[in-house]
């Protein structure tokens, strides 16, 4: 697949196999590999690397100098744009809704070491419009900017993510399933859509961090609708009319609100492997996935990956 990204992290990452999880969830387990995105060699890694290689590059081919993005006062998001920005020489402003925090840490320090401007709303719904305002004032001030929707979950960002499932096959693999964590959508989409370009027949299970699985069900097919336009091909070749299934079951109280499932998730993968998940995304879809197992839902002769997709700064909040 044939598309522009700015190299920023490009090295694979390590596929394990999580033999000491396996042994401790019994006999009858499918093997357990993780894709370690984790591990991606730009700005802590995570899964938004992936995306914003892509979108970074759209940016600078059209003539932009300065990024505007949005996410909660904790987003991955967020510090990832701001590291692009800072390596790229491109100002970056955030529109981060939540209040400054007294003393800022885990992400929030990281997007004010990496040199972005913090712009600060009171909800979500402010953040569309915040974003709009900024992109006049540096208009004004004679900056070309270009607005990165949350995620960076676009058409674009999305292929960019599709790319890594290649890693994926070029090591070896062919999973029967795939479970990640999904939030804006992109990352399933880009799972989805790697997996149908290259020829996998692979279930891939999106575990929510917080929307309801009608909504992201919608997103992610109306995500690999438009990546099959940008591709020039038909919807059905990238797995666009097949249902998108995404589990809502174990958001909890709600975003990034631990779990006693998610807890149990990541002090069970950290005792066993020495792989710290986040609070936030993975535990929880971690959870869905240790479920799963425990109910039988997968067959010993079965490989099933589970997509590390960053995030473990939360854990230092």
């Amino acid at each position: 697949m044939s598309l522009p990204v700015v190299g920023l992290a490009p090295h694979p990452t390590p596929v394990d196999d999580l033999i000491r999880l396996r042994a401790a969830l019994g006999s009858t387990v499918p093997r357990l590999l993780m894709k370690r995105d984790d591990l991606l060699s730009f700005a802590m890694g995570g899964n938004k690397v992936r995306k914003l290689q892509a979108v970074a590059a759209e940016a600078i081919a059209a003539g932009s100098d300065a990024l505007i993005t949005c996410g909660g006062v904790q987003s991955n998001h967020a510090r990832v744009t701001a590291a692009v920005g800072a390596a790229l020489g491109l100002k970056v402003v955030l529109v981060l809704n939540g209040a400054p925090p007294a003393r800022p840490t885990a992400n929030a320090l990281l997007d004010r070491l990496f040199g972005a401007e913090i712009r600060h709303v009171a909800t979500r719904e402010a953040r569309g419009p915040e974003m709009e305002t900024v992109a006049a004032e540096l208009r004004a001030a004679g900056h070309r900017p270009f607005i990165v929707p949350l995620g960076a979950s676009t058409p674009t960002g999305a292929l960019g993510f599709a790319r890594g499932v290649a890693e994926v096959v070029a090591a070896g693999h062919r999973p029967q399933v795939i479970v990640s964590a999904t939030s804006s959508g992109g990352t399933q989409a880009g799972l989805i859509a790697g997996s149908a370009l290259l020829g996998l027949d692979t279930r891939v299970i999106g575990v929510s961090a917080d929307d309801p699985a009608v909504a992201l069900s919608r997103t992610v097919s109306r995500l690999l609708e438009a990546m099959a336009l940008e591709l020039g091909a038909k919807s059905a070749s990238l797995g666009a009319d097949a249902p998108v299934e995404v589990d809502d079951g174990w958001v909890g109280e709600g975003y990034g609100v631990p779990t006693p499932a998610s807890i149990e998730a990541l002090e069970l993968v950290a005792r066993t492997e020495g792989i710290l998940l986040d609070p936030v995304y993975t535990a929880k879809a971690m959870a869905s996935l240790l479920a799963r197992i425990r109910g039988g839902e997968f067959t010993p002769d079965q490989t099933v990956l589970f997509w590390h997709t960053g995030g473990q700064v939360a854990n230092f909040i």
